[in-house]
């Protein structure tokens, strides 16, 4: 199994990069990677989020040598929220006909108070003085 430093050396080699300019790049004193390929310490928590961000691995690699789950595991980027039925109908066993009913409603008194919501923020006309008495905004 590599250490933390072995591929550190591989990622700097993959680059193409000298290890004196590595250091210079990320400020690391020449002396600490000495250290960190004798195994007298490893790099703090803060390190090794710069070296995994400036080779952009993850920290799992890099700490353990585990691949990221982000290259196992390929999600559909999907919008999880449908319409009201399809969100209902997902969920259909687990709700009972009453409870579909009332977020339905819900969702439904909730759109109506976002409309609301924003028509009475869009007006701008008296913003910072009195409206006149009897001006009703539609």
């Amino acid at each position: 199994m590599q250490s933390i430093y072995e591929r550190i050396e591989h990622l700097i080699a993959e680059r193409g990069m000298t290890k004196k300019v590595f250091c210079k790049q990320l400020k690391i004193s020449t002396g600490n990677l000495g250290d960190w390929k004798r195994g007298k310490s490893t790099p703090s928590t803060n390190k090794l989020i710069e070296i995994a961000s400036f080779f952009d691995v993850s920290l799992d690699w890099l700490m353990i040598g585990r691949p990221s789950k982000e290259a196992m595991v390929r999600e559909k980027r999907e919008n999880y929220f449908f319409d009201v039925l399809r969100q209902l109908d997902c969920q259909e066993s687990e709700l009972s006909t009453v409870e579909q009913s009332f977020i339905s409603e819900y969702i439904e008194f909730t759109r109506y108070r976002k409309s609301k919501e924003s028509r009475d923020s869009g007006d701008f006309r008296y913003k910072g003085e009195d409206k006149p008495e009897g001006d009703e905004l539609l």
